[in-house]
């Protein structure tokens, strides 16, 4: 008998879903690692940081008031964390919530009027440009929604509730093609 549960990625067997005709494409993105930062540091200093301890893929996304996840679609390794945690010691906390949050791909030339109907961020390009992020609801779900190209999007969701948010995507997409057509 294991003494450890085995780790299985919660939308797995779910790794892309094309709804052609509504011009969306969602994915299930690599569970690498979150990191939630917490204090006052310019992003600039947090980035310098990040790549001297091995987090150089990483991008850093504004989380609220001096908060930032740090996600990248490597594992987490501890001695990386470590590393980050002791340069910035006494400047921010750090929390790993590399299993507690999954995040999910939405891209298509439909992406940002799929989203639109879940939200009331406005997702226009001038207004919320590649790399801008934002903390917000889809319809009953707490979801973070980073931009990540001209239709292409990233949401970040708690573990629990990325099921519940990938159905509810791929069936807001699949009724916006019945209603278009």
């Amino acid at each position: 008998m294991r003494d450890l549960p085995q780790h299985k990625p919660v939308l797995a067997g779910m790794a892309y879903q094309s709804i052609s005709e509504a011009g969306v494409r969602l994915e299930a993105l690599p569970e690498g690692h979150l990191v939630h930062v917490l204090g006052a540091i310019e992003p600039s200093a947090l980035a310098a940081e990040l790549v001297k301890a091995g987090f150089a893929k990483s991008s850093i996304r504004k989380a609220g008031f001096r908060q930032w996840f740090v996600a990248g679609d490597e594992p987490l390794i501890q001695a990386s964390l470590d590393a980050l945690a002791a340069a910035l010691a006494g400047k921010v906390f750090l929390m790993d919530q590399s299993h507690g949050r999954v995040r999910i791909g939405v891209s298509g030339r439909s992406s940002r009027a799929l989203l639109s109907r879940g939200t009331a961020v406005d997702l226009d390009p001038s207004v919320f440009p590649e790399g801008h992020s934002a903390m917000t609801m889809i319809g009953h779900l707490s979801v973070q929604i980073v931009r990540t190209g001209d239709d292409s999007f990233e949401l970040t969701v708690l573990r629990s509730f990325a099921e519940s948010l990938w159905d509810d995507l791929a069936h807001t997409a699949a009724s916006a093609e019945k209603d278009s057509v």
